[in-house]
């Protein structure tokens, strides 16, 4: 599957603004790992891109739609991966990829939480104050901080160094994500 194919896929069972940036940032995440890790980067692109594809449209089914359709496609790592992206599924983690997904999915729509409130948005953000946001419940409280830790803990990555990896990724798209600090007349 090319990402083009992916990105039809996603525009197709999704038209929320903010579940489409969400694919994207988390998109560009998994392909920033991938580089890192010396990983396929579209297939762990594509994997960040269409994990949440069928959640406005057959929430209910979540992720089966989107997990079924990348199966019948033969692309059953991207599957698997997608089909594990949430602990209480209780779906196995075999793979890096697998892992790579859990620890970043959450997180990384944590970190775009944090940046929404700030006017600098991204800029000049540190992981000591997403980890003070992710010690306070009322933040973001649909965040399962569970989720968070036991990404970070089965990818093997420290915590702050996460944050601030999923940081740097985000800032270097800041403009395309509408994540660019705010100017006086934005205010």
């Amino acid at each position: 599957m090319t990402r083009d194919e992916a990105r039809q896929i996603l525009i197709q069972m999704t038209t929320s603004e903010s579940l489409l940036r969400h694919a994207r940032t988390v998109e560009l995440v998994m392909e920033a790992y991938a580089t890192k890790l010396a990983e396929n980067t579209d297939k762990w692109a594509i994997t960040g891109l269409l994990h949440d594809a069928d959640y406005q449209t057959y929430p209910d089914q979540h992720p089966n739609v989107i997990v079924n359709l990348l199966r019948e496609r033969g692309e059953e790592e991207i599957a698997h991966a997608i089909s594990a992206h949430y602990t209480h599924w209780g779906v196995s983690y075999d793979t890096l990829l697998d892992k790579a997904l859990l620890a970043c999915d959450e997180l990384t729509g944590f970190i775009v939480a944090c940046a929404q409130v700030r006017p600098q948005r991204l800029e000049g953000l540190e992981p000591k104050s997403v980890m003070k946001k992710l010690a306070q419940k009322s933040f973001a409280a649909s965040v399962d901080r569970d989720e968070v830790r036991i990404g970070a803990e089965l990818f093997n990555v420290d915590m702050q160094e996460h944050i601030g990896f999923i940081i740097e990724v985000l800032q270097k798209h800041q403009d395309e994500l509408q994540l660019q600090p705010q100017t006086n007349a934005q205010v």
